[in-house]
């Protein structure tokens, strides 16, 4: 009886023992990230695939991302932001503009002709802006990037829209709400409309065009499913909107701190930089599958761009009295944002 004894504890402290010297098992942890854009969308190709590959490589094994498209987990685009809050999921990739009026000064970005055309110029001065005027709009979240693309286009089945008044009439999906007031301020129908929803809206005729990076071609079939396309020409963009790259702080802070130290050197200015950088790359092909289609693109230039800008100018003292009523200093907010697109602009 006690051989058999003596041979049990033996085992037991030989598992024990293993158990000791082997951490990588018992520390794995395996984070799933929940998007709304296709597979076979650049982001994921080219974003998530590669940024997992290398959460894991730095972390020795220890980090694994399970990778979502396609809203597979559940819920609509609108709702992402919540599932990381919330801890439905651990990381999301959404656009603040799909929930009007939560992230109120990171606004300001989606202000007409306020943004940069190029999407890494603005993607730096939307980081910036955050870290010093925002931080308390992503409280609820460990924030891992945040920040804008590059030059908003028009997208129409059958009509060319040059000046404001070409639009008029028209439904347009507005991805935000300072586009939707553009929009109606121009006489035209603005249709809020998340981006999955676009390729049924347009194959149904629910909207006559749309508003997107060239980007977005490829993902919603905006090469397949309109006919002209008209871009806004100078440095400034018509359209923008922020863009947020989010993880459960809970999910966050009960990493080890050598697993935190990886998140962390992924994630920040320099991924909101990268990622500001790969949306004017990602233009580059979708605008190719345009011209492939043989699509006819008109640049809106010269005192037609002008009178965009007039037309839509009226948003500006709208926006800062909102921000005056709500405490902030509007003001103050808009030249902020100004003059970091400048800073990056030269």
């Amino acid at each position: 009886m006690r051989l058999r004894y003596l041979f049990a504890a033996s085992i037991l402290a030989t598992a024990v023992a293993a158990a000791s010297t082997t951490p990588t098992l018992a520390q794995q942890v395996t984070l799933k990230l929940h998007h709304f854009v296709p597979a076979q969308a650049n982001q994921q190709k080219f974003w998530f695939e590669p940024w997992a590959k290398k959460l894991e490589q730095e972390s020795g094994g220890k980090l694994k991302v399970e990778i979502y498209p396609s809203m597979q987990l559940g819920g609509k685009q609108p709702q992402l932001y919540d599932q990381a809050k919330d801890g439905v999921v651990d990381i999301v990739w959404t656009v603040a503009g799909t929930t009007p009026g939560r992230f109120p000064r990171l606004e300001v970005f989606e202000l007409p002709f306020l943004s940069h055309a190029i999407g890494e110029k603005t993607a730096q001065a939307v980081w910036d802006f955050y870290q010093a005027y925002a931080k308390d709009e992503l409280k609820d979240v460990k924030p891992l990037a945040v920040w804008g693309f590059g030059k908003g286009t028009l997208f129409t089945k059958d009509v060319v829209i040059k000046t404001p008044a070409d639009a008029k009439g028209l439904k347009l999906r507005a991805s935000n709400r300072q586009t939707n007031d553009a929009f109606a301020l121009i006489g035209a129908h603005p249709q809020s409309i998340p981006p999955p929803g676009v390729p049924e809206a347009l194959a149904k005729g629910v909207v006559d065009g749309v508003v997107f990076p060239y980007d977005a071609v490829i993902p919603f079939k905006l090469d397949e499913l309109t006919n002209r396309v008209s871009e806004f020409g100078g440095d400034r963009t018509f359209y923008n909107t922020v863009m947020l790259f989010v993880m459960n702080q809970a999910k966050y802070d009960g990493l080890p701190d050598e697993l935190k130290k990886v998140i962390d050197a992924n994630s920040g200015a320099a991924l909101s930089r990268d990622l500001g950088r790969k949306w004017d790359e990602w233009d580059l092909l979708g605008r190719a599958a345009v011209l492939k289609r043989n699509t006819p693109i008109h640049v809106i230039d010269g005192a037609d761009l002008d009178a965009w800008k007039k037309a839509t100018e009226p948003i500006f003292p709208t926006w800062i009295e909102e921000r005056n009523k709500a405490g902030d200093k509007g003001a103050e907010l808009v030249k902020a944002a100004q003059d970091l697109v400048a800073k990056y602009s030269k």
